[in-house]
């Protein structure tokens, strides 16, 4: 598969078509769930919880399709988690109450392993050399996900909330069949894992892996730090514009258009040359700064120039996951890259169980003592915190890139 560039592309077109129906929706669920909420503060809080409850589900379930992937192959676990999510957008477009909103958004969390198994496929088909510019790429594939998803999402929130949902629903429709008749297999069965067994179906197994792998066990805290950094963004950004700019979802849709632009033109273009000329260790610190500013920048945030300025300065942040992931991914075998991919999504999940609540409880907070932008000023501290502990991680690392002169 490694010589065959072409499984590269059939795996970034599923993960395009992917994002832009989760970006579809970005742009109007908060103004569906303030609806069926009755009230802004409380659509605040209840966005925490349906993005825990999402969380916890995933916690439970990604590392075990992450195994299945190693045991079975990708293809399959893959077409599995798109299912689902169809029937999640499907829920959520003609959800009554916000009972079936959460009914939704835990079978998406139950299914929703289509990124994890799309990055263990791309470590499948890249030697370990060009996994960073390949996760890169699949960075890429999300920023251009976001120019389109939410553009469309918030022109289509214009006429209704519930639209963006039945169409997400129909994009993930045909992504199913794409990958039924024109994705290939990733992992030939010579390097598939042994046979299954009962303790691998056991959600907390995976996370042994954090433990195993010298890397993973160093980065663990990192990741969290900065995990619950990005989870301000994603759970009080639509409030946030909302409330202080009084934006629409159109406006918040070319919003984030553009910052799926930036990203697309970052990760996609920028990413590759830049650990080439500087090497992993600068890379990464450089989008850790970038993050750090971006969250000042949002916290003070009370016009359009401003907000857009941090997506500039945010974008750069982009530099530094695909970075380490291309680090870690350097540290294991084939057959365990479903695995450790799973170990990193369950860590990831159990960060998303605790960040939208705490997130949106500080949003909620600030909102009522006169600072809303209170939620990005812990997330810059976050993103610090996280940074200061990397910083003595990566000293102790060698660095695979080969920085130049001059």
């Amino acid at each position: 598969m490694r010589a065959r560039p072409a499984a590269l592309i059939f795996i970034l077109l599923t993960a395009l078509i992917d994002i832009i129906g989760i970006g579809l929706i970005i742009p109007v669920l908060p103004g569906l769930v303030k609806e069926l909420a009755g009230s802004e503060v409380a659509g605040a809080r209840t966005i925490g919880l349906l993005t825990a409850a999402y969380a916890v589900m995933q916690f439970i379930f990604a590392p075990i399709l992450g195994v299945l992937s190693d045991r079975f192959g990708r293809r399959p676990v893959l077409l599995f988690a798109l299912s689902g999510m169809a029937l999640d957008y499907l829920l959520l477009a003609f959800a009554p109450n916000l009972a079936w909103l959460f009914v939704g958004r835990i079978l998406a969390g139950i299914t929703g392993a289509s990124l994890t198994v799309a990055n263990a496929y791309i470590a499948d088909v890249s030697p370990p050399e060009d996994r960073a510019k390949n996760f890169g790429l699949l960075g890429a594939t999300f920023g251009v996900g976001f120019i389109l998803g939410p553009a469309l999402g918030g022109l289509l929130g214009e006429y209704g909330l519930r639209v963006p949902f039945m169409v997400a629903a129909a994009l993930t429709g045909l992504n199913v069949l794409y990958g039924l008749f024109v994705l290939p297999e990733s992992l030939p069965v010579s390097a598939r894992g042994k046979a299954m067994r009962r303790a691998d179906l056991n959600p907390l197994l995976p996370l042994k892996a954090l433990g195993e792998y010298p890397i993973l066990r160093s980065l663990a805290l990192t990741f969290v730090l900065l995990g619950l950094a990005g989870q301000v963004i994603f759970s009080t950004w639509v409030l946030y514009t909302e409330r202080v700019l009084t934006w629409t979802p159109g406006q918040n849709g070319v919003a984030l258009a553009f910052f799926g632009l930036l990203t697309a033109a970052v990760q996609g273009g920028l990413i590759g040359p830049f650990i080439a000329r500087f090497g992993d260790r600068r890379t990464i610190m450089t989008g850790l700064v970038a993050s750090i500013l971006e969250f000042l920048v949002l916290s003070v945030a009370r016009s359009g120039a401003l907000l857009y300025a941090s997506l500039v300065v945010g974008a750069l942040g982009g530099l530094a996951n695909p970075a380490i992931q291309g680090l870690i991914s350097r540290q294991v075998s084939e057959s365990e890259q479903g695995r450790v991919q799973g170990a990193i999504t369950s860590l990831n999940s159990l960060v998303a169980v605790v960040g939208p609540v705490l997130a949106t409880a500080v949003y909620a907070y600030g909102l009522t003592h006169g600072f809303p932008g209170a939620a990005f000023l812990m997330g810059a501290l976050l993103s610090v915190a996280g940074t200061l502990l990397i910083l003595g991680v990566l000293r102790g690392m060698p660095d695979t890139g080969r920085p130049t002169q001059g």
